[in-house]
Parts: structure tokens; sequence; C-alpha cells
């Protein structure tokens, strides 16, 4: 995949994402909430660089629970890079050097989760057998690129409103060396997660051009009313941008409360054809100052998994979950759709 011509790009990571969906069987399931899951098993991440701490702590536990996914019939796992800027590494106090090379290690330690699934696969019983051939359940590594927003640790991610002095340049500068590591990694696609309004989509689709990145994306926005991103900016013109950049490969909606989704889903369908791909969070709210999770609106694993076949006939084709789901949300997604082909 990263070795073809630029030339070839626009029909590559399209048919990479069509043939993928065709392999996992018209839909594909993504992973659940990472944070939540580390903290799960023991990590600590109160601290600004949040998930990305542990590539730094405890790389065995995010190894764990991509491996948790996999188990639980993850087709695509998303690394632990939301967090992970060089940015925020340098201030820290590691080196440049010691921050890229932690950004790699995002993508290698995802990478290895899927060789061991796999390799547990071929020991124990295989996912499926066709025509006497064994099989292997396809798996895709996604590289996250979280919002400047989730950088600044001030939730802002949620709000969309950088200030006047936040730029297009800006918001390219902060990103290109971060898309660019990511980019050559060995990940299969980029993930650029939580985009609060519609000037970092536009940078995003600028920045996949001028560096001729050669790898899919996909854009995944985040909303708070089911009509708008959480600035404010149109939900069609933030997918309209999307759209029309020729490295993306699918559009959607992550961290936002299951209520909103079906809406957003028919919305993101009238500005394109590509595939829409939604992981909403458990439907509790974040407090930002506080920096922890509120028990408002939570919905069930069960409650959840319920709007899947509605999301499904709106026109989205890769399910997943964000922040407060779990392994079990995910498997109850990939047995709904299997029921439901």
């Amino acid at each position: 995949m990263n070795n073809m011509g630029l030339g070839n790009v626009e029909t590559s990571s399209t048919s990479l994402m069509t043939d993928f969906l065709q392999k996992c069987g018209g839909y594909a399931v993504v992973d659940g909430g990472f944070a939540t899951e580390l903290e799960r098993h023991g990590a600590d991440l109160d601290d600004p660089l949040w998930s990305a701490k542990c590539l730094i702590s405890s790389p065995h536990l995010v190894r764990r629970v991509h491996l948790d996914y996999l188990d639980a019939g993850a087709n695509i796992v998303i690394t632990a890079s939301y967090q992970a800027t060089i940015q925020g590494f340098v201030a820290k106090g590691l080196s440049e050097e010691e921050a890229e090379s932690l950004l790699r290690r995002s993508v290698e330690i995802a990478c290895e989760a899927r060789e061991i699934y796999y390799d547990k696969c071929t020991k124990g019983c295989w996912d499926y057998i066709e025509s006497g051939n064994i099989s292997r359940r396809p798996v895709l590594v996604a590289g996250s690129i979280g919002s400047y927003g989730a950088y600044l640790a001030d939730g802002s991610e949620y709000s969309g409103k950088y200030g006047d002095a936040v730029s297009l340049e800006t918001l390219k500068d902060f990103h290109r060396r971060r898309l660019q590591i990511l980019a050559k990694s060995g990940a299969d696609l980029i993930a650029f997660e939580t985009i609060p309004n519609k000037l970092e989509a536009k940078a995003y689709a600028e920045l996949l051009e001028e560096e001729e990145i050669n790898i899919p994306a996909w854009f995944s926005f985040n909303s708070k009313d089911g009509i708008n991103v959480v600035s404010g900016d149109s939900i069609l013109e933030c997918a309209s941008i999307a759209d029309s950049c020729k490295q993306v490969v699918a559009v959607g909606i992550n961290c936002t409360p299951p209520r909103f989704i079906h809406g957003l889903v028919l919305s993101i369908r009238k500005a394109t054809s590509k595939p829409v791909v939604i992981y909403p969070n458990s439907g509790e709210t974040y407090n930002a100052e506080l920096k922890q999770w509120m028990k408002s609106s939570g919905v069930v694993d069960e409650d959840f998994v319920s709007y899947v076949g509605k999301w499904r006939e709106a026109g989205a084709s890769l399910f997943g979950g964000c922040c407060r789901t779990t392994p079990n949300t995910i498997r109850a997604i990939g047995r709904v759709l299997s029921k439901n082909p």
C-alpha cells in the first residue's frame, strides 16, 4: 500500500476501503473507548497527555486493550496517538526525536497486537473457513490524529472554539509533522478524529494534498446537537470538505451521544457517497473542568446497540464506540450486524 505511485492515490485509496468492506461482508466493526479501558486495566491518565502517556509508561497495557478489541471482533483498531503530539511530548521534557519515536511506536504496538491476534487464531480456531481455504478476518490499523483542541487538554475539542489567533496555517503547522510520521509508520490509514470545526477539516484536507500522503484517511466530526459540528459549523459543509479530498475514504461522527447519530448520518449522506463511519460515545457528558465524564444520560450496552440497525439503514457502514464504550459494546455491535447482513 505504501509503495503505490501518487498518481494512483485516489483509485488505490478508494479501492482499499471498498475492498475492505467487501471482505468484511459489507460493514466493518471499529474498536471502542480506549482511555477508559486503559484505566480499567490500572493506568492513571490524569495527565495532559491522557491516553498517550501510556506509550511512555505502560505500552503493554496499550497492546492489551488493542487485543481485547480484536478478541471482541474489531476490524479496525485505532492507535493510542489521539493525544500524542510532538508539542505535548516536548512539553513533558522529551526530545523531538523521542516524541517522533513514540508516535511510530503507537502504530507498532497496534500492528504487534494484530500479529499476536492472528497468531492466536492460527493456533486455535480460524474466524471462518471458506471453500476449504483458511481465511483471516481483515484487520486494519488506523493512526489516530486528535484535533488541536485535544492537545490543549482543556476540552476545546468539545467546543471547537480556538479563538481568532488560531488560523488555517497555525493548524497546518501544528499537525504537519505528526501526519508525516504516522503516514510512514506502517498504519493502513489515518483517522482524523473528533474534528470540531470546518477550519480544522480544511487544514487536514490541504495537508493531505500538500504532503502527498499516500495512505487513505477518514474524517470524523463531533456534534452536540445532531445538526452541526460542536463549533456550530454545518455538518453538510464539513462533510463536503471531506468529500472533495481524494485521500479521504470515509466520513463520519465520533464522540457524540448515540441519540444524535441517526440524523447526522442522513445529513452526511447528502454531502458524500463515501462510506460513513460512526463511533459514538456512551451518551455521557464530558466535564472539561473536572476532567471527568458525568453520568448524565449514559446508555447501557444493550440500548446503545439497539440503535445499530437504524444507523445501518440510514447509510452507515463502519460501526464502533468512543469514550466509555467497552469490548462488550463492540462484541454486541458485531452480533447485531452479523444477524442483519
